[in-house]
């Protein structure tokens, strides 16, 4: 399998990526708004069952919009999708680790995290603009840091950012396959 066919592949099965940034964005608005009515231990929990979840959801809805949220076996870029992964349980470790001594930190580190992640994603999919969506994350995460903000503003910006992305990817993503 070529690059390019990759990339279609993974466009193609996943709708850009599209359903699991949408379901990502969900998972940041609930833990900002369990931050917000309840406690940060709280929200960082949902924030983490909650990113398990994110893939899954990502299926469900690609197939719930006529995809068949499968790649094709063989398809090399998978393991790269997989492997962009374990960036995300270092983050995940570091931010636990600093949710201990600095709490407003928590989600300004998870989101350089995810933000860095999306700069894979423009390889696997092939998209461009995973790395506006990347950048805009990254200084959303560096303003958190330089202005402390509130611990769950960052998971609204979060879950805002990822939203609005996932609806500009699916838009890419059908111009694309016009």
């Amino acid at each position: 399998m070529k690059f390019k066919e990759a990339q279609e592949d993974m466009r193609n099965s996943y709708f850009g990526g599209a359903p699991g940034a949408f379901a990502s964005g969900v998972v940041w608005l609930t833990a900002g708004i369990i931050a917000l009515l309840s406690t940060k231990q709280i929200s960082v929990m949902v924030f983490f069952f909650g990113g398990m979840l994110i893939h899954p959801l990502g299926i469900l809805i690609s197939k719930a919009l006529k995809g068949s949220g499968k790649h094709k076996k063989g398809n090399p870029l998978s393991h790269l999708a997989l492997e962009s992964t374990f960036l995300l349980f270092i983050g995940l470790f570091i931010a636990f680790l600093s949710l201990q001594i600095r709490p407003n930190w928590f989600f300004s580190i998870m989101i350089l995290i995810i933000g860095g992640r999306y700069f894979i994603f423009s390889s696997i999919y092939g998209m461009q603009v995973y790395w506006i969506f990347g950048t805009v994350l990254i200084l959303s995460g560096v303003g958190g840091f330089l202005f402390n903000t509130p611990f769950y503003l960052i998971g609204f910006i979060g879950g805002i950012i990822e939203i609005l992305f996932s609806f500009i990817i699916l838009s890419l993503e059908k111009k694309m396959n016009k």
